[in-house]
């Protein structure tokens, strides 16, 4: 019995001095791809390799790529470890388009920056410029362009407290109506200091105060859907709402002042 269990380890020594081996040669590959892995590390974040590669700009319509990114402060020699994101966020967002700014990072070197800009309810017309006015009342006079097709032009407004008015009832209004509208002109009368005259793409002239606008102007489309589009005139939405053809003399007399107009 002694001599079997002598032999039965004897056989099992090269085995145990195998395994011993392995076991040693697992810990020194591990030993080296962790020292490999620590000098790859120092070299990338020692070297331009850390510093961002890929700046990405997405969401943004009016504020350019480029004064956002300058906004940001962010360049190919900042270190994408050093990003810090509330920093780079408020700095972008105190253009007064951009209501809020998301940044995302991916590694190993990009930066994605998503941008949210405010609404463009309106332009103000004036000695044929056009400035912008923002969902929140702020108007952009040094922003002016060309005849704007996103939004009404207001017509006869002055800033203060009435296009603040104005605005608070555009942003109000759902987008399909919104966009529907031409131009709105402030045209006081003697019992209403905001009475409107509003028109509108498809040809139709509203007649509306600022108070209740966007309350009566939602009704626009079920209006309009009971019309002859052929037939244009006045959808009156002071008080009662009911619709009111031009005459032949008005349509005779506009046609002759557009045809003065032309001349």
């Amino acid at each position: 019995m002694k001599k079997n269990k002598i032999v039965v380890l004897e056989e099992r020594v090269p085995q145990l001095k195998q395994q011993r081996r392995q076991k040693v040669n697992r810990r020194l590959v591990g030993y080296v791809t962790l020292f490999f892995i620590l000098i790859l590390c120092i070299i990338y974040f020692q070297s331009p390799l850390s510093n961002i590669q890929h700046l990405e700009v997405k969401g943004n319509k009016y504020v350019s790529d480029k004064q956002i990114i300058k906004l940001s402060g962010l360049t190919n020699r900042t270190s994408f470890w050093k990003v810090k994101d509330e920093t780079v966020e408020k700095k972008i967002s105190s253009h007064p388009e951009i209501a809020s700014v998301q940044l995302q990072k991916r590694f190993p070197n990009k930066v994605i920056l998503s941008i949210k800009e405010r609404k463009r309810v309106a332009y103000i017309s004036d000695k044929h410029k056009f400035f912008p006015v923002l969902e929140n009342g702020v108007v952009l006079t040094d922003a002016q362009g060309a005849v704007p097709d996103d939004a009404p032009i207001l017509v006869n407004w002055k800033e203060g407290e009435d296009i603040q008015e104005m605005v608070a009832q555009l942003t109000e209004l759902p987008s399909h109506v919104l966009n529907a509208i031409s131009e709105i002109h402030h045209t006081p009368t003697k019992h209403d200091y905001y009475h409107l005259t509003v028109f509108m793409n498809d040809g139709y002239e509203v007649s509306a105060t600022v108070r209740n606008f966007a309350e009566k102007m939602s009704l626009y489309p079920s209006i309009v859907s009971q019309l002859d589009r052929n037939v244009k005139g006045i959808i009156h939405l002071e008080v009662s709402n009911y619709f009111k053809a031009y005459s032949t003399d008005n349509e005779k007399k506009e046609g002759d002042d557009n045809e003065e107009n032309t001349r």
